[in-house]
């Protein structure tokens, strides 16, 4: 897959993207990365692209003229088809849904907003879509497209060493993961649960649901809501309610 992004800080995300599972994508061709800065395109000698605020207040605003013609630098890099999407805080929720239905386009272009902000008028006529990964404020949009990059790198087939991975990892069916333990068996008196290391395949498949279930209905009810449950799903939760009132489940309610 191509992806490229129009960023005023490149190196911020190259150097990133050099480690770990993504990197590894990269160097298997499987991902490739270009990078776009709009000073590159802005005509004055200073190389400006931002400016203050119509109707004042603090902080600058990004011009279009610099980003427009570094996105449409970017854009003529993508396949057709592809996608243009601006990360800024009031954008809609990045999910792992998303990300799936972005591996499958034919490329994607991510302009990361600084400053106070991207004049509306570029968004409006420059970009097919507005992401966010939370509810919360950035100093830029360099992070949310390591994030985006990383989270659809996963899902390209050659990402991860194991393609099972990708499947089982939380949200992968609208679910929290279920807990992971590996050796020594035993940590501080607390063991790890004997159904794991039974070789019951079928036992240990329906306690990682029940598992994901539980954390899911603790964690992020809304989930439950939004993705719905099969009457066997409804089953093992509710059995999970009474061993966990009963005091015999483990799972604990604040997250890690």
């Amino acid at each position: 897959m191509r992806i490229a992004v129009v960023t005023l800080f490149p190196v911020m995300i190259r150097e990133a993207l050099e480690h770990g599972v993504v990197g590894r994508a990269l160097q298997r061709g499987v991902l490739e990365v270009e990078y776009f800065d709009p000073r590159d395109y802005a005509t004055d000698v200073h190389r400006t692209v931002d400016d203050r605020s119509y109707g004042g207040g603090p902080g600058m605003v990004l011009k279009v003229e610099p980003l427009r013609s570094a996105l449409r630098g970017a854009t003529a890099t993508q396949p057709a088809g592809s996608r243009r999407v601006y990360l800024g805080a009031d954008g809609r929720r990045f999910e792992q849904g998303m990300a799936r239905e972005a591996r499958d386009w034919p490329g994607l272009v991510l302009v990361a907003g600084r400053y106070e902000g991207v004049d509306e008028r570029f968004i409006e006529r420059e970009t097919d879509e507005q992401w966010s990964i939370g509810d919360y404020v950035l100093s830029g949009g360099e992070l949310p497209a390591l994030v985006v990059i990383d989270a659809i790198a996963r899902l390209i087939p050659g990402t991860l060493g194991s393609a099972e991975s990708a499947v089982q990892e939380s949200f992968s069916d609208g679910l929290v993961d279920w807990p992971h333990y590996t050796r020594p068996p035993n940590i501080d008196g607390q063991a790890v649960p004997a159904v794991l290391m039974s070789g019951d395949h079928a036992a240990i498949h329906r306690w990682r649901l029940q598992q994901a279930l539980g954390r899911t209905w603790l964690r992020r009810p809304e989930l439950l809501e939004r993705r719905g449950m099969s009457d066997e799903e409804r089953a093992l939760l509710e059995e999970f309610k009474i061993e966990r009132a009963s005091g015999t489940g483990r799972i604990e309610d604040s997250q890690r």
